[in-house]
């Protein structure tokens, strides 16, 4: 199937914008069909966001400064205060995984293998419904080509396209040593392990790195085969986001708890209003 690209962003040819629901259904589930198996399983990954203008920054990124000489001490830190209430084991990239999902800034980025997941994210701030959304959708298993040898070696060797705590540690154990595996920059995909139901709803998983200082979304421009954009114009946010709330694609799933139950409930009966309505009523709950 040919896809019609437009040129809009500094990722030409890459971005998809979506004409209607059925378009999307389309876009979502494009190339998932693997002839090998002869089974539709993706190889993509997604990352929804509510602004198709934002940039793949991590959250370290985003402390901004000197984030780069920082994310030690975070880490140590963090390590040292939160030992009593979890323990993860010894292993940094386990460690990486619980910072980043109690949110920590680290150079961790969250995807999903749900493509409604990413969806969710891209339409579920109300104050950003007149602002296009946007759908990075990344294929993870021909990021591996682009992994240093020893990395894509063992993942040969275990039969998988992205690691997992205990596999990385088996190459490298430390944030240093996997710095030093490579001078370019490179990507790989690791799952965290099941800390709570949370990570376990969304289908989550995180990008990472080997330099905190390395943008993905500048690295992919340089890999175009790698990926594509899906673009959610603003005037059909509103449609997506009661469709995936009847779907059952809501806060009160993917974030389970009274919190999310209490978010999915304040934006399901929220009126459609301006935008200029919704930020007042926003400074109004501070």
């Amino acid at each position: 199937m040919k896809v019609k690209m437009t040129n809009k962003s500094n990722h030409s040819g890459k971005d998809i914008v979506i004409k209607d629901w059925s378009h999307l259904q389309e876009m979502l589930f494009y190339d998932s069909w693997d002839q090998k198996i002869d089974r539709f399983r993706s190889g993509y990954v997604y990352r929804g966001l509510s602004d198709a203008r934002y940039e793949l920054k991590t959250s370290l990124m985003r402390l901004g400064g000197e984030y780069n000489q920082l994310e030690r001490h975070l880490l140590r830190n963090f390590r040292k205060y939160a030992m009593r209430n979890t323990i993860p084991g010894e292993s940094v990239w386990n460690w990486l995984a619980v910072a980043q999902h109690h949110g920590l800034p680290t150079r961790l980025l969250d995807w999903t293998y749900s493509p409604y997941v990413a969806l969710h994210f891209a339409t579920s701030n109300l104050l950003k419904s007149n602002i296009d959304g946007v759908i990075w959708c990344v294929n993870y298993v021909r990021t591996t080509q682009y992994l240093p040898t020893v990395l894509n070696d063992f993942l040969r060797q275990e039969g998988s396209n992205v690691f997992t705590p205990w596999m990385l540690d088996n190459v490298c154990g430390t944030l240093r040593n996997f710095e030093h595996l490579q001078d370019d920059p490179f990507i790989l995909f690791l799952e965290p392990p099941s800390l709570d139901d949370r990570i376990i709803n969304q289908h989550a998983l995180f990008s990472l790195m080997n330099r905190p200082d390395a943008l993905l979304n500048e690295w992919l421009l340089q890999q175009p085969d790698l990926y594509f954009r899906i673009i959610i114009p603003a005037n059909l946010k509103w449609e997506i986001r009661d469709k995936l709330d009847q779907a059952n694609i809501t806060e009160r799933v993917l974030f389970p708890g009274l919190d999310g139950l209490s978010v999915w409930l304040k934006r399901h009966y929220s009126p459609r209003l301006t935008i200029e309505q919704m930020s007042e009523n926003f400074l109004e709950d501070l």
